[in-house]
């Protein structure tokens, strides 16, 4: 597949999702990012704005299966990879598959589970495999993770270790529409939901494809460095007790890459960098003195402070 068939294909889908949600095209951006790039997507945001509806968009315009957990308290581990049962009619035991054996996974309000069912996807978001009793079994391609979080209400919640935020390749925030954008949802919604009549605009070979065609896009050594460079510098920052890992610095790179791709360039810029950072680096931080609630919003600030203060190679790309 040629750059030029990526760009075609997002931009296809992009259409095909923008029926059912009112604007909101930069966060559709980055979500079909993630899934060129092979990574999940954590929606922190209030209840209806969206979340669910754009994960159910994006499965059905790529034709892919999707299932929906809702995370509670009482979820356990099980619940989500699925279990060895016996079958008493065959005298064996067989595997039951769990809802993660899907394309997308739409994990609701994953903070609301405690941290020992949180943790089963751990392996699942990184190795895209599941163990259990000891067998190893892989899980379908393409497969993205929603996750989605309410950062208004922590009564009951587990807020996510660092080692599972760190597996999330963006955290995005949807908003709330603009007037005229409200205006428009009523008129589509009016007699009906949207969403029953849109259709599937590609296939998962398609995805794959073009999940292949990430790999080469080119990325120069300049380039590269002005990426270990800002990384380099969440470490160093006033202010932030955590910097970004490795995982969020190779992480930065992918979702450059496929940002590339996705605007129908073979090739990174640095501009594509600074517009990746923020959603790739601001939930990989810890900073200093600073309450849950206010956190994001200070993480994305430090972050473009980081990269107004690191110098943007002007070389040729």
């Amino acid at each position: 597949m040629e750059v030029s068939d990526v760009k075609e294909l997002c931009e296809r889908i992009k259409a095909n999702i923008s029926k059912v949600i009112v604007g909101k095209e930069d966060v559709i951006h980055l979500v079909l990012t993630a899934l060129l790039s092979s990574g999940h997507v954590l929606l922190e945001d209030v209840p209806g704005v969206g979340k669910t509806m754009l994960a159910k968009c994006l499965a059905k315009s790529i034709d892919c299966s999707f299932s929906r957990i809702q995370f509670t308290p009482d979820l356990l581990p099980s619940d989500i990879t699925g279990i060895n049962y016996y079958n008493q009619k065959e005298c064996e035991f067989e595997f039951r598959p769990g809802p993660v054996f899907t394309n997308i996974l739409l994990a609701d309000e994953i903070n609301r589970a405690t941290p020992r069912t949180q943790s089963s996807l751990l392996e699942c978001m990184e190795e895209k495999q599941v163990t259990i009793d000891g067998e190893t079994k892989s899980l379908s391609k393409p497969f993205l993770v929603i996750a989605t979080q309410n950062p208004v209400e922590i009564q009951g919640t587990f807020p996510l270790p660092e080692a599972q935020l760190d597996r999330f390749l963006v955290k995005l925030k949807i908003g709330y529409p603009l007037i005229e954008e409200s205006r428009k949802m009523l008129d589509r919604f009016q007699e009906g939901s949207p969403f029953e009549t849109i259709d599937c605009v590609a296939n998962k070979e398609e995805i794959l494809e073009a999940q292949n065609t990430i790999d080469k896009i080119k990325i120069s050594a300049t380039v590269k460095d002005y990426i270990v460079d800002i990384v380099e510098e969440t470490r160093n920052f006033e202010n932030i007790t955590l910097g970004v890992s490795p995982r969020g610095c190779i992480a930065l790179m992918k979702a450059s890459q496929a940002y590339a791709a996705l605007k129908g360039r073979d090739f990174v810029t640095p501009d594509d960098v600074k517009y990746m950072a923020v959603p790739v680096l601001a939930h990989r931080i810890i900073l200093r003195g600073y309450a849950m609630q206010e956190e994001t919003k200070a993480s994305e600030t430090a972050i473009l402070q980081i990269l107004d203060k690191v110098k943007v190679p002007l070389e040729d790309f």
